[in-house]
């Protein structure tokens, strides 16, 4: 029986005060879509005020934080690359429980902002899940003792490895979408491999195959229609849907472009892509067989396409916010554009919502909220002061952000230190 890809990573706990936290345990959340369902978040904060801790982070990488069981999770490498790390932390103190190393890899070339510690893990509340740089896999338990690896796949692109793997069903599934040398980068290749590992034993359940496709460093995504499950995955110049139990191939989408980043996202029916070259942001009807580009592209939009942050879903809209940091507020059904602001500052983390809220980092450390609403309505500027290129957390009633060389945990509870 499959479980709610919305349902089965989600851990809730008593908090003091009878309030219940949601836990945050993969890239984007438990929805896989940058939505928390927590109220009464921090709104206002500094360097110094509203913060409840402060912690440096060993090593050097841009995974973004997970939170689960009361527990912080990061990966890191040693500045070299060689040395991958996951580190544990404490959700209340922010104390460093354990730091393992998990192997030593061979890092290839990566582009200056990027790191070889930039998928974030994901866990199952039993083991952390890790991807590197060089492609390897590493299980931890909650224990901090090494569960398992895989390094059989080795990944390959200038760019390094930005995708973040997808746990979903006892699998944990990460696309591979890079190149050797000019095939799969700037010419279409058939070498792109989508695998789906056991999470218990790390074995190879199956390797999804996308037909010509190039590189890309898009994380995949869950689409639940009724009792129907698919894997979302995209590429260059494909978004595509992918059989959970077998990773057969059921539809393609032709969207042109390579060097895709930003994380695929859904809702109304529908499927969000945004290309990388020949910036295009497409809606696409989900389902069908086959080649469905001529049917299922339901609108287009080529102006302020996100090129790394993701966007995100909310109540029929879409909100999205390009590397410059111009954002907008669009309706999901047709592309409508309801408002568009500029946020100040370059903008490569994603969003979240929570509280009827929509929090924006930027890469100087700052956070924008405005009202979740068709009419923008500025809430508050926060800045941090430190360069932040990874993603925000929500658990807890706090907000958990990793800065180049510390994490913080942002609420009610202390000040910084």
């Amino acid at each position: 029986m499959l479980r709610s890809p919305l349902l089965s990573l989600i851990v809730l706990g008593a908090l003091a005060g009878g309030t219940v936290a949601e836990d945050w345990p993969c890239w984007r959340g438990p929805t896989h879509q940058g939505i928390s369902s927590e109220k009464g978040l921090p709104v206002k904060w500094s360097a110094t005020e509203n913060i409840a801790w402060k912690t440096k982070v060993p090593g050097e990488g841009w995974s973004s934080p997970i939170v689960c069981r009361g527990r912080v999770f990061l990966t890191a490498t040693s500045p070299d690359g060689v040395a991958c790390r996951v580190l544990c932390f404490d959700r209340k103190s922010g104390g460093l429980v354990w730091d393992k190393e998990v192997f030593q890899q061979k890092p290839g070339g990566k582009r200056g902002e990027n790191s070889h510690a930039s998928p974030t893990p994901a866990t199952d509340g039993q083991r952390v899940y890790a991807v590197f740089s060089e492609g390897g896999f590493a299980a931890v338990r909650y224990d901090g003792s090494l569960a398992w690896t895989n390094r059989q796949y080795k990944h390959k692109c200038v760019h390094g490895l930005g995708a973040s793997p997808l746990l979903y069903n006892g699998l944990l599934v990460m696309p591979f979408d890079g190149s050797d040398g000019g095939d799969g980068f700037g010419v279409a290749w058939d070498k792109a491999v989508i695998l789906a590992l056991d999470a218990e034993t790390g074995e190879v359940r199956w390797r999804g195959k996308r037909g010509l496709s190039r590189h890309a460093h898009i994380s995949p995504n869950v689409w639940a229609d009724g009792e129907h499950r698919e894997i979302l995955s995209g590429a260059g110049d494909v978004f595509q849907g992918f059989d959970p139990a077998s990773g057969k191939l059921l539809w393609t989408v032709k969207c042109p472009g390579e060097g895709a980043v930003s994380s695929l996202v859904v809702g109304g029916g529908l499927g969000f892509m945004a290309s990388g070259s020949g910036r295009t942001l497409r809606a696409v009807r989900l389902g069908g067989q086959g080649d469905v580009t001529k049917t299922h592209v339901a609108w287009e939009m080529i102006q302020g396409v996100p090129f790394v942050p993701s966007p995100l879903y909310l109540d029929g809209c879409l909100y999205v916010v390009d590397d410059k940091g111009v954002a907008q507020c669009v309706a999901a059904g047709s592309g409508k554009v309801f408002w568009q602001e500029r946020l100040g500052g370059a903008c490569w983390p994603s969003p979240v919502a929570a509280d009827g809220k929509i929090y924006f980092l930027s890469n100087s450390g700052e956070t924008v909220i405005i009202e979740a609403a068709r009419k923008y309505k500025l809430v508050a500027r926060n800045p941090l002061g430190e360069k932040c290129m990874a993603s925000p957390a929500v658990s807890g009633g706090r907000l958990f952000v990793r800065g180049e060389r510390n994490l913080y945990c942002i609420g009610q509870g202390g000040s910084g230190r």
